[in-house]
């Protein structure tokens, strides 16, 4: 992504900056950026200063530093300086001279401070380099959190960030505590074979470090401009009559926004004309609430406690005459009368300016489009439901009109293999019969004396009640016969 004062969008975030286009104004594409204006317009330093200010990976962090003669180092060029920790680190000059004297006050640095130097320019293979351990960081930095999860840490990673050669590397993270780390590091050494350095950063830091677009469309203000973070508190959204709603007044870091204190100002003088105690207004029709307030508008919109269906506009002025009436004894009428009591600024409204084409509406007439009626779309389940009792009626039928061409059902006695004595699909007799009684005919039948004696013999209660095959029976004695 390019910066705003060039046309540079490769989309690569390099060290090289725009390079393509011979540089930036604003010294390259990179966080917070700094414009040296004394050193583009060929001005030389009535004092010379020799200390200048040198940027780190994109500007995400800068130290002061002293720049002997020798090396000739000026705003824009790459120099390797000495680290605190040991070492040499490659970095970015931003700014040199008159404006290094007043960052320097500006940040509260001392400039007889004890600070490091600028061991010499840096050549393209200091740059390669440095090239090689940037695109390793985004790699370490996913291995640094898995190592950290492991071991189940109440910490987050949020960069990374190698020196110049290699040899050391830092990890800044956020904490809600104190995090005893001492496990953590060994890993680290053990796993990357670098110099390890613990930082612990807030949230808006890590914010600026990492960079990103608000709300609004921009880039973030603490990754661009904004170094010093003042606190901010849901008092500045009261004041500016804004819901006191989490979500939106939150930014990118989980806190709130740094833009809250932006118009903090301005709306604390505008509400100097507003009356303190005006929640509430005593009228002969009824009590008046505040509903809320415009601010640069000076109205107030006041609606009855007992029907809100009505709210109505009025000025401060109108506001301020009400409550004189109401410390002197006497309550207004309704809110209309106080909205007669001072008339509003009236706002002239602009001319309708004429149109300046003919107007050919009754000249030229479209002919009405013809449109076809869309069918109305049979929901799915009422489809099926209808579809299910069509199923279920023509089964019905069709089991009508099969009982009518069968006839009605037989009865008990007519059912085939239905007879007294056996056959098949009678009921076995209850109880156990008396093999030695003879049969009995009944009453209203003629004795069958000419049947054979086979047919006079009781069903067997043994045998099958599905009508299966009977086992014949034994011939009674002769003496039975007898009997």
């Amino acid at each position: 992504m390019g910066c705003i004062g060039c046309s540079c969008s490769t989309g690569k975030d390099s060290v090289s900056g725009c390079r393509s286009n011979g540089g930036c104004a604003s010294g390259g594409c990179n966080r917070h950026n700094t414009y040296d204006w004394i050193a583009a317009q060929g001005i030389s330093d009535p004092r010379p200063f020799d200390v200048v200010e040198v940027s780190f990976k994109n500007g995400s962090r800068k130290e002061f530093f002293k720049n002997p003669q020798h090396t000739r180092a000026t705003t824009g060029d790459w120099v390797v300086v000495e680290s605190a920790s040991g070492g040499f680190d490659v970095g970015k000059v931003s700014l040199t001279g008159e404006l290094v004297r007043m960052q320097m006050k500006r940040k509260r640095v001392r400039p007889d401070a004890r600070l490091s130097q600028v061991v010499r320019k840096a050549h393209e293979r200091d740059v390669e380099r440095l090239d090689e351990v940037r695109k390793e960081e985004r790699d370490i930095l996913i291995h640094a959190r898995a190592i950290a999860r492991s071991l189940d840490l109440n910490m987050k990673i949020g960069d990374v960030e190698f020196q110049g050669d290699g040899r050391k590397c830092t990890f800044y993270y956020t904490a809600d505590g104190r995090v005893d780390f001492r496990e953590l590091i060994r890993h680290y050494a053990r796993d990357f074979k670098v110099k390890v350095e613990m930082r612990q950063i807030g949230a808006r830091q890590e914010s600026a470090r990492i960079g990103g677009l608000g709300n609004c469309g921009r880039e973030l203000c603490c990754s661009t401009w904004l170094t010093e973070f003042k606190s901010v508190n849901t008092a500045a959204a009261r004041y500016q009559n804004l819901a006191i709603n989490q979500t939106k007044l939150s930014g990118m870091c989980g806190r709130l926004k740094c833009c809250l204190n932006y118009e903090l100002d301005t709306y604390i003088d505008a509400l100097e004309d507003f009356p303190d105690r005006a929640e509430r207004l005593k009228t002969q029709a009824g009590l008046a609430i505040l509903i809320k307030t415009d601010v640069f508008k000076r109205l107030m919109f006041y609606t009855y406690a007992e029907d809100r269906g009505k709210l109505y506009p009025i000025h401060v002025d109108q506001i301020w005459e009400a409550i004189e009436m109401i410390k002197s004894g006497k309550l207004p009428g309704s809110l209309e009368d106080i909205l007669a009591m001072a008339p509003a600024l009236d706002v002239e409204e602009p001319e309708e300016a004429e149109p300046d084409f003919e107007n050919v509406h009754d000249v030229i007439q479209l002919p009405i489009e013809k449109r076809n009626k869309r069918k109305k779309k049979r929901s799915k389940n009422r489809d099926r439901s209808q579809s299910a009792a069509a199923a279920v009626e023509k089964a019905a039928q069709n089991d009508a009109l099969q009982g009518k061409r069968q006839g009605p059902p037989p009865r008990r006695n007519d059912r085939p293999g239905h007879q007294q004595g056996g056959g098949q699909g009678n009921r076995p007799p209850q109880g156990k019969p008396n093999p030695n009684r003879p049969p009995q005919n009944r009453p209203d039948q003629k004795p069958q004396g000419d049947r054979p004696k086979q047919d006079q013999r009781p069903p067997n209660p043994n045998k099958n009640q599905g009508g299966g095959p009977q086992k014949p029976k034994e011939k009674p004695d002769n003496n039975d016969k007898n009997q």
